[in-house]
């Protein structure tokens, strides 16, 4: 099976090199780097890293540079992707795990989830204020899913080509809640998600929306929340969860 990486990337130059080095040898067949119009070397860097690198010409998000990376995956072959942000946040050593969880056929979708323990979180560094919105939303998203997952709000992930094949990923938002819409599809087209836990490792080069973005973020995930359960109720089928 294919296994690719990819990247979104917005001025990860510090630290790109670092999260390519961690992923343990022959687990992935290539890694995707797509920049967002970063405004330092980025692109640069992960050129001399030897990646495949594709740069957008202007900043579209985070959401719109997730599409690009599915996309070039998909082009590429890929039969499993894994997302690895190149922040430096997630311990892309773990990449096997997320990754022999869906070549063995047991989920579909792998999770990285950094909510274990309390304690733990916030010795991390993760801001407080971020774990109890962490908390909340999740347990709203499980409710209304009928899921049990510990954290719906990880960026590390791995998914099946089937996935990506049958979702449409592209009607998502182009920011930040791109990551809510995606799970809350996966959920929506039966598809079974499974987790692992990963250490929370907040620093000072690891990218993270502020505490404003934060709140529009969660706004707009309870707004999708909505949208499931419209959905479910067979009252409203939202475009996002339209073939």
């Amino acid at each position: 099976m294919k296994v690719i990486a990819v990247m979104p990337a917005y001025n990860a130059a510090r630290t790109i090199a670092q999260t390519v080095q961690d992923i343990p040898e022959n687990t992935v067949d290539e890694i995707i780097v797509v920049d967002d119009n970063s405004i330092d070397n980025t692109y640069e860097v992960a050129k001399e890293l030897g990646l495949t690198v594709f740069r957008h010409n202007k900043n579209l998000g985070y959401g719109a540079n997730q599409k690009t990376c599915y996309r070039l995956a998909l082009e590429k072959g890929a039969d499993i992707v894994v997302m690895i942000h190149p922040d430096y946040q997630y311990d892309s050593r773990l990449t096997p795990y997320l990754i022999n969880f869906i070549k063995d056929g047991y989920f579909d979708v792998m999770l990285g989830t950094r909510i274990r323990t309390r304690k733990e979180a916030l010795a991390g560094g993760m801001p407080l204020y971020k774990y109890l919105a962490n908390r909340f939303l999740t347990i709203i998203e499980n409710i209304i899913t009928g899921q049990n997952l510990s954290e719906w709000h990880t960026g590390f992930r791995a998914f099946s080509r089937k996935v990506l094949e049958t979702i449409p990923w592209n009607k998502n938002s182009d920011d930040f809640v791109f990551d809510s819409q995606f799970l809350f599809q996966c959920v929506a087209f039966g598809f079974r998600i499974g987790e692992i836990p990963v250490p929370v490792r907040y620093h000072e080069k690891s990218s993270s929306i502020d505490f404003w973005r934060s709140i529009v973020y969660g706004l707009l995930t309870l707004n999708t929340t909505l949208s499931y359960a419209l959905f479910i109720s067979n009252i409203l089928i939202p475009k996002i969860f339209k073939r």
